[in-house]
């Protein structure tokens, strides 16, 4: 049983890194698209990269916690970092492109873990 705590903290801390990569790829990515040369043409990335930024952040904060609501909310952080990375794909912006990679790479890992927590 101690084995199987520290094997989940340890994918708690990695995934929490990665939920916080995630979310800095898209607040970083939401302000440089205000500095674009058309901004409001960038208006849905914004929305999706703010987004996706606090919905990851929630999902380490409940992680970090061990709340028995983190695994299920997961499944919110995929939909976000989902949507936020095929928005950021319609950009030619190194940005857009480095964050849809965190988003993607963040994604796959909840999912994973996901999978790790309902077994």
């Amino acid at each position: 049983m101690k084995d199987q705590k520290k094997t989940t903290e340890r994918a708690h801390s990695e995934l929490v890194q990665i939920l916080l990569d995630c979310a800095a790829a898209c607040e970083t990515c939401a302000a440089a698209c205000l500095y674009e040369e058309d901004p409001a043409m960038m208006a849905r990335c914004i929305e999706t990269d703010r987004d996706c930024a606090d919905i990851c952040t929630l999902g380490a904060r409940l992680l970090l916690r061990d709340s028995e609501n983190a695994n299920h909310y997961l499944t919110a952080c995929v939909e976000a970092c989902r949507l936020c990375a095929e928005e950021c794909k319609k950009h030619n912006n190194d940005h857009c492109r480095q964050c849809a990679e965190a988003c993607d790479r963040c994604a796959d890992a909840c999912i994973d873990q996901h999978t790790v927590a309902v077994k």
